[in-house]
């Protein structure tokens, strides 16, 4: 599949190609109206002052699916994404591979028909984890800075739910930027009132042209990156709206200290205590052998305590018997 790794120019969205290229500055995003642009430079000026982020990538996940029914596990067969300069709005550069699925190889008619995906296209693409490390050296390849970028994306599904349950299932690593995102519906809903619409219909309402195929996950990310562009040309403020739930910290490792067994008196009542050695009087443990004394060096709360145990202990068996007393 190395043929098909090819560049491709953004403003062709029906090549079969996968690949990235860089584009040209003609592709900024364009004022809808002729009035707007006579604002454009102080528009541009706000955001250089307020913008948290240098780079946009937006993403716009194609996936396994049937009619009227659901597929088990899902999983990505089309890897798109555009990168937007985020003081500009200009659309610098795609990538887009296929991504073959493990589970469900063969893609439904009803897939094909809504994405226009093709079997050979996914049979020659690559694993989703290859398809993670390509994306994220095209970004690099692009100068764009990892924690200085925001995924975006049209609806919380693309990193809350596809990407995200695929990796766990697959026990895959992901970058970290994915776990955070823009889902665009909210500040295009901050600019335009709420109200149920799909991507190539809040397109039109802002009063953009759709350009390409609908649920062509490619076509579908630079219309979406079309539109972030107008919105960041009125003044929306974009900013991240969805977020992982973070694992919480690691749990402090406990102390080590040394157990002991419960305290028992042994029949000969009257023993003396040592340190480190054999005691000095005849007092015997169980065993009726002379008792030991020692001292607790572990760190914790018992260190430096003194106390008798077992004649017969050796550093291989340990005690013999399970006589064993605090010294006072």
């Amino acid at each position: 599949m190395a043929s098909q790794q090819q560049q491709q120019s953004l403003p062709q969205p029906n090549t079969a190609a996968q690949g990235m290229r860089r584009l040209s500055a003609a592709t900024a995003f364009r004022p809808a109206d002729p009035a707007g642009r006579s604002s454009l430079a102080s528009q541009q000026q706000k955001i250089l002052r307020v913008r948290e982020f240098d780079h946009f990538v937006v993403i716009d996940f194609e996936a396994t699916c049937e009619r009227d029914a659901r597929i088990y596990p899902q999983e990505i067969i089309e890897f798109p994404a555009v990168l937007v300069d985020a003081t500009t709005g200009a659309l610098l550069s795609s990538f887009r591979t296929y991504v073959k699925p493990r589970h469900h190889p063969r893609l439904t008619a009803f897939c094909t028909e809504l994405t226009g995906i093709q079997q050979d296209q996914v049979d020659g693409g690559v694993d989703l984890a290859t398809a993670l490390a390509m994306h994220d050296a095209w970004l690099s390849a692009a100068g764009a800075a990892k924690n200085r970028l925001a995924v975006v994306t049209w609806g919380d599904w693309d990193c809350k739910t596809m990407l995200e349950s695929e990796c766990n299932f697959k026990n895959l690593e992901k970058p970290r930027y994915f776990d955070q995102w823009v889902n665009l519906r909210i500040p295009f809903e901050a600019a335009f009132g709420a109200g149920r619409r799909n991507l190539q219909e809040a397109v039109r309402e802002a009063g953009l042209q759709w350009d390409g195929r609908l649920h062509c996950g490619l076509d579908d990310a630079r219309n979406t990156a079309r539109l972030l562009a107008e919105l960041m040309r009125r003044g929306v403020s974009i900013s991240i709206t969805g977020s992982l739930p973070q694992p919480p910290p690691p749990l402090p490792e406990p102390e080590l200290e040394l157990q002991f067994q419960p305290q028992m008196v042994p029949a000969n009542h009257n023993y003396g205590c040592c340190v480190r050695g054999t005691a000095t009087t005849d007092d015997c443990c169980y065993c009726g052998v002379p008792i030991r004394g020692d001292m607790v060096t572990t760190p914790g709360p018992m260190q430096g305590r003194v106390f008798v145990t077992c004649g017969n202990w050796t550093p291989t068996l340990g005690p013999t018997c399970s006589f064993f007393l605090w010294a006072a």
